[in-house]
C-alpha cells in the first residue's frame, strides 16, 4: 500500500518539472524569435535549465522508489 502512494506522490511532484520546462523552452522560443543572432547563447541556457529541472524529475522518482 505504501509503494503505491509514493507514486501517487511522485506523479504530483512529477507535475512541477513539467511546467518549470515548458516555461524554459516557451523563453527559449520568445527568445529565438525576437533575437534569431542570440540563438547560440539561449541554446546553452535552455539546456541547462532543462537538465536542472529534469534532475528534480528523477530525484523525485528515486525517493518514491526508495522511500
Amino acid at each position: 500500500m505504501t509503494g503505491n502512494l509514493n507514486l501517487v506522490g511522485y506523479g504530483l511532484s512529477a507535475i512541477g518539472p513539467g511546467v518549470g520546462i515548458g516555461l524554459i523552452f516557451a523563453a527559449y522560443i520568445n527568445g529565438v524569435a525576437r533575437q534569431p543572432e542570440a540563438r547560440g547563447m539561449l541554446q546553452s541556457i535552455a539546456i541547462l535549465g532543462f537538465a536542472l529541472a529534469e534532475a528534480l524529475a528523477i530525484f523525485g522518482l528515486v525517493l518514491a522508489f526508495v522511500l
